[in-house]
């Protein structure tokens, strides 16, 4: 099978701010490689606030991420932070990158088979229709706030919570990040009694893998019994191996992250 050259296009501010805030660049590059596909292109575009960098300790902290993005293989494309007055005498700032994304794709998209897109922002639909005519297969990855329509306009879309290692799970106590927590939803739940499956990814040299595995939600603190009727719901969750029933992994100390339901409709 031929591999399929593959490029990612990163919408930065718009993952930081929909709850992608601490993205790991390098899963994302070991998704992209994954199976038979070759990374060729990965471009980050990132606001940057000239008037913000006089301060050093945040020069420092900016610039040592931007240098981490480029340590997993990105191009850091930057886009200064504008701050005017509107009719109002109101000071607004602006860092808008889409045009520059969407130029660098369709430009970039004459050498590659499949994109990976990473925004929730619904402006990017004609862009992807245009991918999709050049030949491209474009496939979305968000987190919060995903457009309905760029969803449906995709080959596919997935949320950056369900893949392994894309964004850290951490306490909610002190932030620190836990080691062997899942994320996945809630399937084939019968409420009258009590007990469904959770599907959730595992990440290999092949890509994505779907798994599934049993759950009750008695294992559930705080999480409303309806909540896992909706598949938009998120949760978290350990593994346990049940030693009463033949040592079954069952999904065990869960608790809801987030819906993932679209609340844009454009």
């Amino acid at each position: 099978m031929p591999m399929l050259k593959t490029g990612i296009f990163v919408d930065a501010e718009n993952i930081r701010i929909c709850g992608g805030y601490g993205m790991r660049y390098n899963v994302l590059a070991s998704l992209a490689g994954c199976g038979h596909s070759v990374l060729l292109r990965a471009n980050s575009y990132i606001a940057e606030d000239r008037e913000r960098t006089k301060d050093p300790e945040y020069r420092t902290k900016l610039y040592h991420y931007q240098d981490v993005i480029r340590q997993c293989g990105f191009k850091v494309i930057k886009k200064f932070v504008k701050h005017f007055l509107d009719d109002e005498g109101i000071l607004t700032t602006k860092a808008n990158a889409d045009m520059d994304l969407a130029i660098d794709a369709l430009l970039q998209a004459r050498n590659l088979d499949r994109i990976i897109l990473l925004t929730g922002d619904g402006d990017f639909v004609r862009l992807i229709l245009a991918l999709q005519n050049m030949g491209c297969r474009v496939e979305v990855i968000g987190f919060k706030n995903v457009s309905n329509a760029l969803r449906e306009t995709a080959d596919s879309y997935t949320s950056g919570y369900l893949i392994p290692g894309l964004l850290p799970v951490t306490s909610s106590e002190n932030g620190e990040e836990l080691k062997g927590r899942l994320r996945g939803v809630a399937v084939s739940y019968k409420a009258d009694r009590g007990f469904g499956f959770m599907r959730y990814y595992s990440l290999s040299e092949q890509g994505l893998s779907p798994e599934t595995l049993f759950f009750h939600c008695s294992q559930a603190v705080d999480v409303h019994d309806s909540m896992f009727l909706d598949s938009s719901n998120i949760f978290e969750f350990s593994l346990y191996r049940n030693p009463g029933n033949e040592n079954r992994l069952e999904a065990r100390e869960i608790r809801h992250v987030t819906g993932d339901r679209p609340e844009h409709v454009s």
